[in-house]
């Protein structure tokens, strides 16, 4: 399976208007496109440029991944997403080659998207997202 390239990487943050205003400050982005995913407890800015994406991720409630990530880690990058053909060939593989993937199956990712990860542990302290949109 080759990779069709990165997707985006995504930073966990406080304040999402903040990190939005702070990344902004720096680069002009092609385009910045707020998304709320409720059924994931958070808050995303896309920051694209190019063919890929910043994903600044802002928890929507207690509870949710990104919320504890922030609480046992703070701000930083929470993973980094591979562009893939087949979401579901791609845990297969994944699963195969005795790593933990977190998603058995695709699940829903933001605007649309596929998407599943694997486990930091099984891939140097990065969590590793499959995704395709």
């Amino acid at each position: 399976m080759k990779p069709l390239g990165i997707s985006h990487v995504g930073i966990a943050v406080l304040d999402l208007e903040r990190a939005v205003s702070d990344y902004c400050s720096i680069f002009e982005f092609d385009s910045v496109e707020r998304v709320s995913m409720e059924s994931e407890g958070v808050n995303i800015a896309l920051l694209k440029t190019g063919e890929s994406e910043i994903e600044l991720l802002s928890p929507a409630k207690d509870g949710s991944s990104v919320s504890k990530f922030l609480k046992e880690r703070g701000e930083g990058i929470h993973h980094v997403a591979i562009r893939v053909e087949d979401v579901t060939e791609a845990i297969a593989r994944a699963k195969a080659l005795g790593y933990k993937v977190l998603d058995e199956k695709p699940k829903k990712g933001a605007k649309g998207a596929h998407a599943a990860f694997v486990h930091p542990k099984s891939l140097h302290g990065v969590l590793l997202e499959f995704y395709n949109r």
